[in-house]
């Protein structure tokens, strides 16, 4: 969809001064209406003021704007950030002279460091007067940090003749691991539904989704997921096939944004899907999806487009599931590499390599013990993983 419009919305970003490099650092979703919301937070105990503040905000249901900032991460900035990331959105509301109880807030970048609130400030009545209905590209590139590109998916549904539109836009490269409960994602809808509805179809699409994701494993302090629906179409998500409809088309805005991560993965080169069957059970499945999906020597082998298929099979062996080695086949996409758990020879290596050449690929790992079945996306590991946080606070 070229416009990327979903009725109602508006989106805007600018720079505020946040970033050394003088990039967009600041980013606004606006409903013109109340909206109801919905959203998810991350897992990791340390918690950023922004995810303290909104676990608050969010028991309302509704939300009617969403300030974002790139650059400082206001994470373990005590008392004082609590009030930063209150003050952000007291001046939103003000510039949108809207309710400053329908204001959430999200912020993504350095930690540790006391958030430059009064520059967010200052830069409030630029943001709100660029909102555009077509502005959610700007909104995208302002809430990047080391991202090398904006990550935007805007798709349409049909509802009894109605159509509606869900537009998501998500940042992150580094520091992301499936552990949603460093990614933010923001998620518009032209629906009505009730913000409990909303929650379980939202649980739903992230697993399939940002659960299902891996870049180096760890997990941020400021991921954040927020899902929005203001009614503009005038359709109501109430009946069990209006629920499977919308749920197709949230679960796939936000399969295409959690690739997309992936792909853009800090340093990067190939976005590989680590599926495994045959389990027992799709939980143990999952297990060791997992901890193929986290393996450093894989993911280096994958950079090198080294058939090393001895890591797999290690990995496998050390996810704390029951398995039999001798019962394991291994597929890199169609060619397969392992039987019975034993190397199918050079010839077949070579045409390994060749897959391992693609940007986009699969591995299969076959338990042959059952029916559980799990994937998880990950990435390679690159030199210039090492090289962007090395440097990363400099």
């Amino acid at each position: 969809m070229e416009d990327r419009v979903c009725p109602g919305f508006k989106f805007s970003g600018i720079a505020s001064g946040l970033k050394k490099n003088g990039g967009k650092d600041l980013g606004l979703i606006y409903s013109e209406v109340p909206a109801n919301v919905a959203g998810l937070f991350t897992r990791n105990r340390v918690q950023a003021a922004p995810v303290l503040f909104d676990r608050q905000r969010i028991t309302s249901g509704v939300c009617q704007a969403v300030i974002v900032n790139s650059g400082n991460a206001n994470c373990c900035t005590g008392d004082q950030g609590i009030r930063d990331a209150i003050a952000m959105a007291n001046a939103a509301a003000t510039g949108l002279g809207i309710s400053e109880n329908s204001v959430l807030v999200a912020s993504t970048g350095v930690i540790g460091e006391q958030l430059p609130v009064a520059k967010i400030e200052v830069a409030v009545p630029d943001l709100v007067a660029s909102a555009s209905s077509k502005g959610v590209t700007d909104f995208a590139e302002a809430i990047m940090t080391t991202d090398t590109k904006p990550k935007v998916v805007c798709r349409q549904g049909h509802s009894h003749g109605k159509i509606f539109t869900i537009i998501g836009a998500a940042k992150g490269a580094g520091m992301i691991r499936p552990d949603m409960a460093t990614l933010l994602c923001f998620l518009v809808s032209d629906v009505q539904a009730p913000s409990a509805v909303m929650k379980e179809m939202l649980v739903a699409a992230t697993d399939k989704s940002l659960n299902r994701i891996t870049v180096d494993g760890d997990t941020s302090t400021n991921d954040t997921v927020l899902l929005l629906a203001n009614g503009k179409s005038d359709i109501k998500i109430e009946s069990r096939d209006q629920k499977a409809t919308f749920q197709r088309v949230l679960d796939d805005v936000m399969v295409k944004l959690a690739k997309l991560l992936v792909k853009d993965g800090e340093g990067a080169t190939k976005l590989v899907e680590i599926i495994v069957k045959g389990a027992v059970t799709d939980k143990e499945a999952r297990q060791i999806a997992d901890t193929v999906a986290h393996s450093n020597l894989l993911k280096t082998a994958l950079f090198g487009e080294d058939a090393n298929w001895g890591r797999i099979l290690a990995a496998a062996g050390r996810a704390g599931v029951p398995i039999e080695p001798d019962r394991i086949d291994v597929f890199f996409d169609d060619v397969q590499m392992v039987s019975q758990g034993i190397g199918c020879g050079k010839s077949i290596e070579i045409q390994a390599t060749a897959v391992l050449k693609k940007p986009e690929f699969a591995i299969t790992i076959d338990l042959h013990m059952g029916n559980g079945r799990s994937f998880v996306y990950t990435c390679d590991f690159s030199v210039d993983y090492v090289k962007i946080n090395a440097d990363y606070r400099s």
